[in-house]
């Protein structure tokens, strides 16, 4: 790919992706940021093995105080700020931000002594936190997710003046930052505990894969597989978007990836470029509902539900190939409508000889199955696929990971954990508010009391409409409402957690988005016996289809810049590409056994 493809690319990421606008560094500057992803990425590493004798608040501190460290310093105040240097404010910031961190591991003994007790200092200190988290969330995520965050407190704060449905007695500031802070209840709760555990070493994983060069495999393994089917290039699309999809965490860096290749192919082959945006966009998409990664929801779904991280893969994994089936239909017959062939077979690579090439480079994703089965730990499971791409590497000369690819690596995988981590800590912010006030299972009665009512009023049309036909024809009519409202009950539920999920769902990063869908949402489904697992995998690919359902729609939008392409036609076009996906969550609530 020449440097002028690399900077529209640079570019289009930039649009529509907060965490691709970060500075670039060179000099001294850069060595340091570099040195601090080292750092970063040795502690997650050692600490797997309890080297520095700390328990998991002070880990989440350590964590985040190097995240945070490094968002301020990567990451400008807005987009007309210099990229090409740190500013001064944004230095203060930083060191501020790393120095509140570790109040925590400094000051340990003394707050678990006092816990519940704030002196005026840890008020000044968690306050300080709080903002510092939402700026770095505004920088590196964007706006959306730092608006639910901030009205989240202002409810907490003014609880007393809201409708009756959820009306609480107010939080005072004291309660509030205490709570968020110097508790595992909110900002140190499960998210950040998870960012800074097994998320993180599998988004180091995923940084060493990529060095071999696992992307090329998986867009050869998409050439052989369908790449001489009836609209070919749109297919490789298709697969190759899954395969990334199983390691990739953000959609729309999904889309920018396998995009690039892809979408350029389908317009040559004669699709419209809308489609061609659509097709990677939807694909990509589906990669954060495809396991093992799912976009790293898969290990937060584990810890929300107190289950094994292979039930949620055992769960998410039929419903995944059906979403992409799904996709690999509409595909299909829109090749076949405009005439559309694949690329013939000898110009395309045999399976048999990728394997012998490179198949080498499948045996960490084997592994990862592998040490899953077999019971070990995630971090285990992250830290000895790693090993094995490593040594894998050395099978071939071309995709040998040498000392720099190693310490690159370890620093691209501290970079992607920077969006991921802020994200998890400005939702535990929101999951502290709704701990707190207890918001989760008010939202989830106003849902249903809204759900009934509709329930019984559709229900009564109903009714009135059936009786009116059978005395018409002279046929006697015995009425059950309670079975039909009941019905009507469940369906308005979840039809209603389903647009708070899309809408919740918009421009959020997937971490964030099943955080705060899992939190607002689900417990509305629990109420009405729906299976857990069930209720959150509802919820969950709601939100992720609100990457390709427009207005906001990230992932069609970077696919759209990507064909030159309508965004909003796009986003219209991926929507129905991916109407699988708003089928599919139904059938895990009204029929779990499948």
């Amino acid at each position: 790919m020449s440097d002028s493809q690399n900077q529209d690319i640079q570019k289009i990421m930039e649009k529509v992706d907060r965490e691709s606008a970060h500075r670039n560094l060179t000099g001294i500057q850069g060595k340091i940021i570099f040195l601090l992803c080292i750092i970063l990425s040795l502690f997650q590493i050692l600490n797997i093995f309890n080297v520095f004798k700390i328990d998991a608040h002070q880990t989440r501190a350590v964590h985040l105080a190097f995240i945070l460290l490094l968002v301020y310093l990567l990451y400008p105040i807005s987009k007309k700020s210099r990229r090409d240097r740190i500013a001064i404010i944004d230095l203060i910031l930083a060191i501020v931000s790393f120095t509140i961190m570790f109040y925590i591991i400094v000051f340990y003994k003394q707050l678990v002594m006092r816990a519940g007790i704030t002196t005026t200092l840890d008020y000044i200190v968690g306050g300080l936190a709080i903002l510092l988290i939402l700026e770095a969330a505004r920088r590196i995520i964007g706006l959306p997710m730092v608006i639910i965050a901030i009205i989240f407190i202002l409810y907490a704060l003014f609880g007393e003046n809201m409708p009756n449905l959820i009306a609480h007695k107010n939080v005072t500031p004291k309660q509030l930052v205490n709570h968020l802070f110097f508790t595992t209840e909110g900002i140190f709760g499960i998210p950040v505990g998870v960012s800074s555990t097994f998320l993180f070493m599998f988004l180091l994983f995923a940084a060493f894969i990529e060095k071999t060069g696992v992307g090329k495999l998986f867009i050869d393994i998409g050439n052989a597989v369908a790449g001489w089917a009836s609209g070919g290039p749109a297919k490789v699309a298709i697969v190759t978007s899954a395969l990334e999809g199983m390691v990739e965490g953000s959609s729309v860096s999904n889309v920018v990836g396998s995009g690039s290749f892809t979408i350029p192919m389908m317009k040559k082959l004669g699709y419209k470029p809308e489609f061609a945006g659509a097709v990677e966009a939807s694909a990509s998409t589906g990669g954060q509902i495809m396991p093992p990664i799912m976009g790293a929801a898969a290990f937060l779904m584990a810890e929300f539900l107190g289950i094994k991280y292979t039930d949620v893969v055992k769960s998410a994994i039929i419903p995944a190939i059906l979403y992409f089936v799904g996709v690999f239909m509409g595909v299909h017959f829109e090749a076949k409508k405009l005439g559309l062939k694949g690329t013939p077979r000898d110009q395309l690579p045999k399976f048999s000889y990728i394997l012998i090439q490179e198949g080498h480079l499948l045996l960490p994703l084997i592994a990862i199955i592998y040490l899953l089965v077999s019971g070990f730990s995630l971090q285990f499971v992250a830290l000895g696929s790693i090993i094995i791409a490593i040594v894998a590497s050395f099978f071939r000369k071309s995709t040998r990971i040498s000392l720099k690819d190693f310490f690159e690596a370890l620093e691209k995988g501290a970079r992607s954990a920077l969006g991921v981590a802020t994200a998890c800590a400005t939702a535990g912010i929101i999951v502290g508010v709704v701990t707190k006030t207890g918001l989760g299972l008010k939202l989830a009665s106003a849902l249903i009391v809204i759900a009934s009512n509709l329930a019984v009023s559709i229900g009564g049309v109903i009714q009135s409409v059936r009786s009116f036909f059978y005395n018409l024809v002279g046929v006697t009519y015995s009425a059950n409402p309670e079975m039909l409202i009941s019905s009507l009950k469940i369906i308005f539920t979840l039809f209603m957690a389903m647009l708070t999920s899309i809408i919740l769902g918009m421009g959020v990063p997937t971490t964030a988005n099943y955080i705060i869908t899992s939190t607002i949402a689900a417990p509305a489904l629990l109420l009405l016996s729906v299976k857990p697992i069930a209720a959150h995998m509802f919820v969950f690919y709601f939100g992720i289809i609100a990457d390709i359902t427009p207005p906001v729609a990230l992932a069609a939008y970077a696919g759209a810049a990507i064909a030159k392409a309508d965004p909003f036609k796009t986003g219209v076009t991926a929507t129905r590409l991916s109407i699988g996906a708003f089928i599919v969550p139904y059938m895990f609530v009204l029929a779990p056994q499948l």
